[in-house]
């Protein structure tokens, strides 16, 4: 028997000693014993524990509700089981002493000073089996793990025969059966005797015939009860903390005790203690069993007087619900009871994890693990997390938080990376709100805005070097261009001293639109080249259609012939030509049929763009070339201000198939 189980019933038997007798110098000594401890009681050295809230009777002082009460709007006539006379009354609750409300139920319950409640007098013939259905409902307040139900009647009382206890989860608004109490289980409520309680059918509610545990003369019994206990014959009771059945099936919000009826036919004629006869004495009912009577059952009714249906304490034994993670409950803000959690665990039964603290999942506190709720590791940068199952199973079910909306420039799934643009400060633990470093990359020198994460060094365009490429590297000069900034020096005068990387090529912070400021002859030598048009880094549908070809040629060779196949001169005289080999003909004119897949023609280059490097050919290289058909020789390639030079890349050699197999352009 584990612990939790063991202090339930511990509870129990202790409650139903103490009830019995329970008188102010008794409840003086109670509330001294439930004195709040100095020690927290859900840790030990620090280390989280499983605790629970003291052992209470959750009905004491609650509103309870009852469809019947004696006396209500006028004064009425009852009648008790006794072996004195003067067992008969009247309730009125217009005068104190008469009164029989359902508050007393629930208040301090004194032997020596009994309150009852009882319900207006029952004048049903026996024969009727049309059941009564007084009701009585006692809201906790709060989720309860019940331990017991107790029903206590009062002095000389008729105990009931038949009695259904339901329980409700939710405030009332649905109700389960708990326990049926009959001497015809089968009859009235459709459950057998005692029925066998399995691992299959926890939950299920048994019937029993409470008269067959009495022994003796039940009229001179004082204070007479029946005891419900939840837990009793449930094969997962010794293992509670591991059953979310039982701890299911233990849990309630409200309890109802409906009566469905006051006397068993079988048993009133049968049981001599309930033989009786009508007298009259100083206009009152007395009511003796040494009286012997041969009357039938359905004059004992009528000649018995008016029976009620008495009880002098409604008891519900049990423990705060907190799902082991608070020691006690105490009454929130809005002034309903609420457990007090510890171990990170929030709402009004701690059932679930505090905001950010989802690195684990939410689970009960049992005696080997308080399953305390884990904080996100989010480096101090994130104020949000969420949980996720996969990330728990696959880090071994030791991590399984995401921060989410990192700050500082952070990202990851612990705020651990610096993002895009930004890297880490060597300098600065991760945990410092300025460890994340903006990369700073030239607009112009590099070939994005990102940087390595670590060292923060700017990816360069080539020719162009620095930590944020803001200077051209040895060997190159600046160029005009911002597709290539940094062009390659062609020929190097060594009649003077000159440094490779002049300081005519440093990066001037003032001018950041010109951001590479070449020598004054440098300038005066490259003042005609501008930007250059031919060398497109991005090509699109619109640019292919607009094309007469788009071919894919390798340049062979520098050519010394200046004349097509046709005899005609093609440029001007001091225009280089390349004899080149076509690969791919991609696109073709419609009226030439050129260019033609695996032959070698010429490529025409302007002298002018070749010392701007617009384009820059390369020899022994491959490159995509689209332009428009020369007229003057349509055998061969003219580079024309329309013509699109790109060296080859596999990206856009997939997007020109592309175009052409969907044939976009029609």
């Amino acid at each position: 028997m584990n612990q939790y189980h063991t202090n339930l019933l511990f509870g129990f038997f202790v409650f139903l000693i103490s009830i019995t007798s329970f008188t102010k110098s008794d409840k003086t000594f109670y509330n001294s014993y439930l004195t709040k401890s100095s020690v927290d009681p859900c840790y030990d050295d620090n280390r989280p524990k499983k605790c629970m809230p003291d052992f209470v009777n959750a009905a004491f002082g609650q509103p309870i509700e009852a469809s019947s009460i004696c006396g209500l709007h006028n004064a009425q006539e009852f009648c008790d089981i006794g072996t004195n006379k003067q067992s008969c009354g009247y309730c009125d609750d217009k005068i104190p002493g008469k009164r029989y409300p359902a508050s007393a139920l629930t208040d301090v319950h004194n032997s020596n000073n009994v309150t009852c409640w009882r319900s207006e007098p029952r004048l049903k013939n026996l024969a009727d089996v049309t059941p009564d259905n007084v009701t009585l409902s006692l809201s906790l307040g709060k989720k309860y793990e019940i331990t017991y139900v107790s029903l206590t009647f009062c002095p000389h009382a008729i105990r009931p025969d038949s009695i259904a206890i339901y329980k409700s989860m939710d405030y009332g608004r649905t109700w389960v059966p708990y326990q049926f109490y009959s001497s015809q289980c089968r009859k009235l409520y459709g459950r057998p005797f005692k029925m066998t309680i399995t691992k299959q059918n926890e939950q299920e509610a048994r019937c029993v015939d409470h008269f067959r545990s009495i022994q003796g003369d039940m009229s001179g019994i004082q204070s007479s009860r029946i005891a419900f206990s939840t837990l009793e014959g449930r094969p997962s009771a010794q293992d509670f903390e591991s059953s979310p059945l039982l701890q299911d099936w233990v849990t309630a919000t409200d309890i109802k005790v409906v009566f469905h009826r006051l006397h068993s036919p079988v048993t009133y004629m049968t049981n001599p203690m309930f033989k009786s006869q009508k007298n009259k004495y100083n206009g009152e009912f007395i009511i003796s069993k040494e009286m012997p009577t041969t009357q039938s059952a359905s004059s004992v009714q009528t000649n018995s007087g008016a029976t009620t249906y008495s009880l002098s304490d409604f008891a519900v034994g049990g423990r705060c619900k907190c799902n082991g993670h608070a020691s006690k409950c105490i009454k929130g803000r809005d002034g309903q009871l609420t457990c007090d959690c510890r171990h990170n665990t929030a709402g009004r039964e701690c059932e679930r994890c505090k905001m950010f603290y989802y690195d684990r999942p939410w689970g009960r506190a049992t005696t080997r693990d308080a399953n305390e709720c884990k904080a996100c590791n989010c480096n101090g940068h994130a104020r949000k997390c969420r949980f996720n199952m996969e990330l728990y199973k696959l880090s071994g079910r030791i991590s399984g938080g995401v921060c989410m909306n990192c700050k500082h420039e952070t990202t990851g799934r612990h705020c651990h990376y610096c993002r895009e643009g930004f890297y880490r400060d060597a300098t600065k633990p991760i945990q410092h709100k300025k460890a994340c470093k903006p990369c700073d990359c030239h607009p112009i020198g590099s070939t994005s805005k990102a940087c390595n994460s670590t060292s923060g060094q700017c990816y360069c365009k080539e020719g162009v070097t620095g930590q944020s490429c803001n200077r051209c590297a040895r060997g190159y000069q600046q160029s005009r261009s911002h597709v290539a900034p940094c062009i390659k020096v062609s020929r190097i005068d060594f009649s003077t001293d000159q440094d490779t990387a002049p300081e005519a090529y440093q990066y001037d912070s003032q001018h950041h639109d010109s951001p590479y400021k070449p020598s004054t002859s440098m300038a005066t030598k490259r003042n005609e080249c501008g930007r250059c048009k031919l060398e497109a880094k991005r090509l699109n549908l619109n640019k292919f259609c607009k094309r007469d070809y788009a071919v894919l040629a390798k340049v062979i060779s520098k050519s010394a012939s200046m004349v097509s196949r046709n005899g005609a001169i093609v440029g001007a005289k001091d225009d280089i030509r390349y004899n080149v080999h076509i690969q791919i003909v991609y696109k073709a004119s419609e009226e030439s049929k050129y260019p033609i897949k695996g032959a070698s023609t010429l490529l025409v280059v302007p002298a002018k763009g070749l010392e701007c490097r617009c384009p820059n050919i390369k020899l022994n290289k491959s490159y995509i070339i689209l332009g428009m058909n020369s007229k003057a020789a349509p055998d061969q390639l003219v580079i024309t201000p329309k013509s699109l030079v790109m060296e080859w890349r596999e990206d856009i050699s997939r997007r020109l198939r592309r175009y052409q197999q969907n044939n976009d352009c029609y």
